[in-house]
C-alpha cells in the first residue's frame, strides 16, 4: 500500500503539471472503487481551473476553484500524467484531461482507492480525525509520551495510529523503531519521554529521506512521473526477517503486530 512519502511523492510529480491548468473534460471508466466515484464528477470538474495540490495524511486534494477532488491511492493506486487520449488499458479507471494535452490518469487494479469531492474537504468525515503530520512541529515526542500514558498497546501500532499521528505506515514505522533502538511489542505507555523524543526525531527523519528518495517500491507503486522510488535499498528493517542485522549482525526477528509482520533486532531494539 502506498504510504506517506509515495503519495507526497505522487504529488511533488503531478502538482506543477496540474496547478493553473483548466480541466477540459473528466472521463470515468469504472466507478466501482471503494467507495463509488460521484456520477456527477465530470461536471463538477470539468472547466474548471486546477488551484492547487494538497496531501493530508494519505490523501491527494486535487483543489479547483468550485469544490476539491479528494483522492486516495488505496493498495494499488497511482496517479501519473499521460498524453490526453491515449488509449486505456485494463484497470485505468479514470483520465483528467487538461487544456494543456496531458492527462490525469488514475490505475487502480483492486480499486480499494477513492476518488470524491467535497466543497469542504478539511472537514470531510475522512480526514476530520486525523492526527497531526508528522513532519511538522505539531507533532513531537511529547506529543507521544503525552498519548502514550496507560496505554498497554504495542509501541508499533500506537505510531501508526492515526488519530496519533497520520502517514506512520508498516514500512517508516519498522524503520523509525529500528533507528531508534526500541522494540515494537513494548507496550506505549513503558517507554520513556527520553526514548518518545528520539522515535519522533527517527519518524520525521525516515519519512523525510523516503520522499527525498522518490518514497519505497515495492510490489507496483510508480510516482507521478512514472518513475519507481528508491527507498526500498536503504531498508534496515522492514521485510528482512530471518537476515542479519545490518548494524550487528544478529539475525533479525518477524513478529505479528496488529495483524501486521513486523521485523525487529532482537539485539539493537529494547
Amino acid at each position: 500500500m502506498p504510504e506517506l512519502p509515495e503519495v507526497e511523492t505522487t504529488r511533488r510529480g503531478i502538482a506543477p503539471h496540474l496547478e493553473g491548468q483548466r480541466v477540459s473534460r473528466v472521463i470515468v471508466r469504472d466507478r466501482r472503487l471503494r467507495w463509488p466515484i460521484p456520477e456527477d464528477l465530470d461536471v463538477r470538474l470539468s472547466g474548471q481551473k486546477i488551484t492547487g495540490v494538497e496531501r493530508r495524511a494519505k490523501y491527494l486534494l486535487i483543489q479547483a476553484e468550485i469544490g476539491t477532488l479528494i483522492s486516495h491511492l488505496g493498495m494499488s493506486g497511482n496517479l501519473r500524467l499521460v498524453e490526453a487520449g491515449l488509449p486505456a488499458l485494463k484497470h485505468e479507471h479514470v483520465d483528467i484531461e487538461l487544456e494543456s494535452g496531458l492527462a490525469l490518469r488514475y490505475t487502480d487494479p483492486r480499486r480499494f482507492g477513492a476518488m470524491l469531492w467535497s466543497h469542504d474537504p478539511h472537514n470531510h468525515e475522512l480526514l476530520i480525525r486525523l492526527g497531526p503530520e508528522p513532519l511538522t512541529d505539531v507533532f513531537d515526542g511529547l506529543r507521544l509520551y503525552e498519548l502514550s500514558r496507560g496505554r498497554s498497546m504495542a509501541v508499533k501500532p500506537f505510531i501508526m495510529d492515526n488519530a496519533v499521528v497520520v502517514g506512520v505506515g508498516n514500512i517508516y514505522a519498522t524503520e523509525a523503531l529500528f533507528a531508534a533502538g526500541i522494540d515494537p511489542r513494548r507496550e506505549a505507555k513503558t517507554i520513556s519521554k527520553a526514548r518518545y523524543i528520539k522515535l519522533a526525531a527517527e519518524i520525521k527523519r525516515v519519512l523525510a529521506a523516503a520522499i527525498e528518495r522518490g518514497g519505497t517500491t515495492l510490489r507496483d507503486f510508480i510516482g507521478g512521473d512514472g518513475q519507481p522510488g528508491y527507498f526500498q535499498q536503504e531498508l534496515f528493517a522492514y521485510g528482512r526477517g530471518a537476515e542479519p542485522c545490518k548494524v550487528c549482525g544478529t539475525l533479525m526477528r518477524e513478529v505479528k503486530l496488529g495483524q501486521r509482520a513486523s521485523v525487529y533486532c532482537p539485539k539493537c531494539q529494547k
